[in-house]
């Protein structure tokens, strides 16, 4: 299924990116299914973790990576031991999860901890991104609302106050 946001970028420049991103979540997601489970949380502000419940793997058996706002866990399982199972409840299966990452959220810490893992997110903004104050500066502004010639309102002018 492809989304048509044509609609939606009719009035707008440089979101192109965000239709692609919406198209490949819904092509991940469908190829991920349920496995394996896990939980996507905000700690703080700018702080999220996502926590995934690995029963049977150790983190030897794990590799995670983070590329062009793209989060990749992979589980490889250790298939050379035969065993024959009355009953099999616990999927112990490769796997590769992909999360997409929002523009400057990046990857601080990877913890294994009791058949979970726990990956802690950042949102780093830059300075230069960041919104800032303006200051007005009157003391160098005339505002004239008047003619002189013949004293009715005009509408104001704003002229730099030149010494």
């Amino acid at each position: 299924m492809n989304l048509d946001l044509t609609p939606l970028f009719r009035t707008s420049v440089g979101f192109d990116r965000m239709a692609q991103m919406m198209n490949q979540a819904h092509r991940i997601d469908r190829t991920n299914a349920s496995y394996p489970p896990y939980n996507i949380e905000t700690l703080e502000e700018n702080q999220y973790q996502i926590t995934l419940a690995l029963a049977g793997f150790s983190e030897n058996d794990l590799e995670i990576t983070s590329e062009q706002n793209v989060l990749v866990i992979r589980g490889k399982t250790n298939t050379d031991v035969e065993r024959k199972y009355l009953h099999r409840g616990i999927a112990n299966r490769s796997f590769e999860r992909k999360f997409q990452l929002a523009d400057h959220v990046k990857v601080t810490t990877a913890a294994m901890e009791n058949g979970l893992l726990h990956v802690q997110l950042m949102k780093e903004i830059p300075e230069a991104m960041k919104p800032r104050t303006i200051a007005i500066n009157s003391d160098q502004k005339v505002i004239e609302n008047t003619d002189k010639q013949t004293g009715k309102d005009k509408p104001k002018i704003v002229k730099d106050n030149v010494a």
